[in-house]
């Protein structure tokens, strides 16, 4: 009897072996088929962001294309090619006292700047940097413009006696404004359309001068705006200042734009007298540059058709600031729905759009230590994804990569199609005429993978 309850017992207990091993079996296929299916995402998306040296060069060329259209008319290309009314670029002997006005994106700079000439350099600069408000992103043109010129008259009654202009002078202004203008003169220009996130529609089609005009004497500020200037080509003069073979300026920030000097002869739509200097500066408006060449994704039309500005900015939404970030989010959540990527539960915050903000993402790309602890604490402080484990993090850390390398590359590719439309593309031997890129941007001067592409660029880059 007892050896039949024993071999009973020994019966259920192998019973029970057979099933528990079976379910480990089965939790491990079921966890091997979640792996495969993320990786089967990884690799497509690293084959659909691929940037091979061929199709680098057909995007550098097709931009060359589009450059040409847009100086041939205006409407002619998706690149406005603006003409920017700056025909004569800074020598470094200027000096005197300038202010400056630097809206750039969702943040403002208002500047005093003191120049010594060319032995002096720069004297002395002194500015304040100001957030601006969301809800100011998306009201009033005379709301915005107030808010703005509220902080320039504090900035100027916080000025010491040793910058009191003489009586009856005013102070001139120098508005760098990075949106999308049409010029009309040097110190006016009306907007096209908002980017980066703004959108106040009444100030489209109005001269954006005049409107700060305005609110400058609703603040009783006595200013007048001498010059307008996009950021991009504020970055060209200034880096002509420093270095007299600058030819062309980028911005990698949260947008992206570039600027270059152009023979004015080679501006069909130009109509009137041309310039003593030659040549002429062209607000290219670049990140509106769209080709059949570009790398696109299911996440990049998915990101653009829920964007503010669908159908535009194409070029900008694959490599500027504000889009890297929600790029790799954007695959992650697909990763977390269709392969369990993080476990049963989707994370609710990974369902926020814009929530990875791209210097978080540069973090974790960037993350050197043997567990990628940075990643972890990124995933858990912001995602509210923990418990990873080290080859999670890995794969996220490939997703950086694949992001970040296909912008860095997609935006040296159209540094070379401009030098090829100015014929500078190629050095021949005992040329010993110099192309100089002035960069500026956070995006260019904080995210190594895109310092690291771009500093391998044949041509000089400078900041």
């Amino acid at each position: 009897m007892e050896k039949k309850v024993v071999v009973a017992v020994l019966c259920v207990a192998a019973v029970a072996g057979a099933v528990a091993t079976a379910a480990v079996v089965k939790r491990k296929m079921k966890m091997d088929r979640r792996w495969a299916k993320a990786m089967e995402i990884v690799k497509e998306m690293q084959e659909k962001c691929g940037t091979p040296i061929g199709k680098l060069k057909q995007v550098a060329d097709a931009m060359v294309v589009e450059m040409h259209a847009g100086l041939a008319s205006e409407g002619g290309s998706k690149l406005k090619m603006l003409i920017s009314y700056v025909d004569n670029l800074p020598t470094g002997d200027e000096k005197g006292l300038f202010y400056a006005l630097d809206l750039g994106g969702t943040n403002f700079r208002v500047l005093r700047v003191q120049l010594g000439g060319k032995d002096g350099g720069l004297v002395n600069q002194e500015f304040t940097e100001v957030s601006i408000p969301p809800n100011l992103m998306i009201g009033t043109s005379d709301a915005l413009f107030d808010y703005i010129a509220a902080e320039l008259a504090k900035f100027i009654a916080q000025e010491g006696q040793e910058f009191e202009l003489p009586p009856g002078r005013q102070r001139e202004l120098g508005f760098t404004f990075s949106f999308p203008v049409m010029q009309t003169s040097i110190a006016s220009g009306t907007l096209v359309r908002w980017t980066k996130g703004f959108s106040i529609d009444d100030a489209v089609g109005q001269d954006v001068v005049a409107e700060l005009t305005k609110a400058m004497k609703r603040q009783g500020l006595d200013m007048r705006v001498s010059a307008l200037v996009n950021d991009t080509v504020g970055t060209l003069a200034g880096g002509k200042y420093s270095y007299k073979d600058v030819a062309v300026a980028v911005i990698l920030g949260t947008g992206s734009n570039a600027a270059y000097v152009e023979s004015a002869q080679a501006i069909p739509k130009w109509h009137g007298d041309l310039p003593k200097s030659g040549e002429m500066v062209i607000n290219m408006e670049w990140g509106n540059f769209r080709s059949s060449h570009l790398p696109l994704t299911e996440y990049d039309h998915a990101m653009d058709n829920e964007s503010l500005n669908p159908g535009e900015q194409i070029f900008e939404k694959l490599i500027s600031g504000m889009y890297l970030g929600e790029i790799v989010r954007r695959v992650l959540l697909k990763m977390a729905e269709e392969a369990a990527f993080f476990g049963d539960i989707v994370p609710p915050r990974l369902k926020t759009p814009f929530i990875l903000r791209t210097p978080d993402m540069s973090a974790m790309h960037h993350d050197t230590s043997s567990d990628l602890i940075l990643v972890e604490k990124k995933m858990k402080d912001i995602l509210e994804i923990g418990n990873t484990s080290l080859q999670t993090r890995k794969v996220v850390v490939e997703l950086c990569n694949i992001v970040a390398t296909r912008g860095s590359r997609l935006a040296a590719a159209g540094i070379l199609g401009i030098l090829k439309k100015i014929g500078r593309d190629t050095v021949k031997d005992g040329d010993e005429q110099k192309t100089v890129i002035a960069m500026d941007g956070g995006l260019f001067e904080h995210y190594g993978e895109y310092s690291k592409v771009l500093g391998e660029h044949p041509h000089r880059i400078a900041w």
